[in-house]
């Protein structure tokens, strides 16, 4: 995966929640994305996946740049699998039927080629036995897997998850974890925003450390960890990894 992004600027009212950020990655498998809260995170990940649209600055993906028009970003966003803090299952519908339903109406797949899909990717992640089951009848950690399950299943070139496992208790947490570091193994290309810094370290290729709407670090993980280069790296890892 490539990913530049060059001085992308983006405000809500007089709050800048991007400010000239940039950023440049080239072969990265996984890119983690830290940072304290209401640093940008989420707000960078919802303009890689075509929901936001910049002020000002260019955004270019496996060498496609971004044209924030409507009829460039439909088509767009049929390539990007989001998941977000929120599981976004529709609850009057079941596990199978929340996959079955982007595949169909979006991505134009006959309900029967859908429906075998979501079968065939809900049994390849162990969660066949909850096909029929709604939202209300799973955990939290089961609904969260349904809705990585669900953004892997329109076959996207990559995938955005937004502090997927901040709902969640330890146990259910761990399933999700369990299940991205799963679709890394298999090659999928990740940006992830996390808290769960042991997890990052294990997953990522590279980290980007975000504060007021700059990247202030971008490293290696290895490196990122070992030796940060920037005092306010230095200081946020000191605090999160305390205790």
């Amino acid at each position: 995966m490539k990913l530049k992004i060059d001085k992308v600027t983006k405000t809500f009212g007089v709050h800048h929640a991007l400010d000239e950020l940039s950023l440049d990655v080239d072969e990265c498998s996984t890119l983690a994305v830290v940072g304290p809260s209401g640093s940008g995170k989420s707000t960078l990940l919802r303009l890689l996946a075509g929901l936001e649209c910049p002020d000002r600055g260019s955004i270019s993906v496996n060498d496609q740049q971004l044209v924030f028009e409507e009829d460039f970003l439909r088509s767009y966003r049929r390539t990007v699998g989001t998941v977000f803090q929120a599981f976004n299952l529709f609850p009057h519908l079941t596990a199978l039927e929340n996959i079955i339903l982007p595949l169909h109406q979006v991505h134009g797949l006959s309900r029967e080629e859908a429906h075998q899909r979501g079968l065939e990717f809900l049994e390849r992640f162990d969660l066949k036995g909850h096909a029929f089951k709604k939202p209300a009848e799973l955990s939290g950690g089961q609904c969260q897997r349904v809705a990585i399950v669900r953004a892997v299943a329109i076959r996207s070139s990559f995938l955005l998850l937004d502090e997927p496992t901040s709902a969640l208790d330890p146990l259910m947490t761990s399933e999700v974890l369990d299940l991205i570091l799963e679709l890394k193994q298999e090659g999928k290309h990740i940006v992830l925003i996390s808290h769960h810094l042991t997890f990052v370290k294990k997953i990522a290729d590279w980290i980007a450390y975000i504060e007021d709407g700059k990247v202030l670090e971008l490293a290696k993980t290895a490196a990122f960890f070992a030796s940060p280069s920037h005092p306010q790296t230095k200081q946020y890892l000191a605090k999160v990894l305390k205790y």
